[in-house]
């Protein structure tokens, strides 16, 4: 992907039924924000939660993750309340983002998080996500979606299906695949093509599974946050999958919108490789096409991690 001139970010506006970049307008950046940059179903809350144990160095927090760490583009709320809610906060702020980098204003003492996952590990992950929103919760982006579509039809029912659509169709102009969401290949390639950039940090969910504790160790090291050797197995402990499936109801994004039918069920398995068996030969080849299209060491890296 070619290399964005960052002072002049952001360069392109991203509206989706669910969320909208121009709800950055207006923000005002203090020095140390952590932007968590994730494509969607890739490590998005697991970020957070790692973020907000290394801020506030405890495993119990004073709200609820998506309260602490809101989702700044969701049209879900009032603009205003978004930006009150970080303007009050007197501690080292969180911001949850699904934006690829062109879409991002640039603020140079904020650090910028970037969490990637095998996309056929995030294709899975995204069939639990269709069937877990709470219905009058989401009733309202839900018809967004299907007035926005050229032609009112259901999603395919059929795995292998739905995963050709996901890698032919775009919904921004600028890109070719990930509808009904967006492109996860373009989101990650945007923030691998900076990954030189100081405050830029990419983070493999992967590597975090692999080494939850050295992971972290790294992270804090990335934020400048000195943790206590005591303290850390309890925070290391909070940022399991168990703790925080456990925790669901204080853990799950958008629980302030009461947006999932079960918030427990929003930690599905939270393990790698559920694509195996599920997609074929000729969805796997077609995926390659696709990848084709990228720089070969992001492509590694995207499906495999550092280790």
């Amino acid at each position: 992907m070619e290399k964005l001139d960052l002072s002049a970010l952001p360069i392109r506006h991203y509206r989706h039924p669910v969320w909208d970049t121009d709800r950055w307008r207006g923000f005002d950046p203090r020095p140390g924000d952590i932007l968590v940059c994730t494509p969607y179903k890739a490590g998005t809350t697991w970020m957070q939660m790692i973020c907000a144990l290394l801020v506030f160095q405890r495993s119990e927090f004073h709200l609820p993750l998506a309260e602490i760490s809101p989702w700044m583009e969701l049209r879900a709320a009032p603009v205003e309340e978004t930006h009150a809610i970080f303007a009050a906060q007197d501690h080292r702020r969180i911001i949850k983002s699904h934006t690829a980098l062109d879409g991002l204003p640039w603020f140079p003492e904020a650090t910028y998080i970037c969490v990637a996952r095998d996309p056929r590990d995030v294709f899975m992950s995204a069939l639990n996500h269709l069937q877990i929103g709470n219905p009058d919760a989401d009733a309202i982006f839900r018809r967004e979606i299907r007035e926005s579509q050229a032609e009112e039809e259901p999603l395919p029912e059929d795995p292998n299906e739905f995963f050709r659509m996901w890698l032919t169709t775009g919904i921004f102009p600028w890109e070719s695949d990930g509808a009904p969401f967006w492109s996860v290949f373009r989101h990650g390639a945007s923030f691998w093509a900076h990954r030189d950039q100081a405050n830029i940090h990419l983070v493999h969910y992967s590597d975090l599974k692999a080494d939850r504790e050295g992971e972290m160790r790294r992270i804090a090291g990335t934020l400048e946050i000195e943790v206590a050797e005591e303290k850390w197995p309890e925070l290391v402990r909070a940022a399991s999958f168990e703790s925080m499936k456990k925790n669901a109801d204080r853990t799950a994004p958008d629980t302030n919108f009461k947006m999932w039918t079960d918030n427990s069920r929003f930690f599905n398995k939270g393990t790698s490789g559920q694509w195996q068996g599920v997609l074929s030969a000729e969805s796997l080849a077609l995926l390659d096409q696709v990848t084709a299209k990228y720089p070969p060491d992001y492509i590694d890296w995207l499906f495999n991690g550092s280790g």
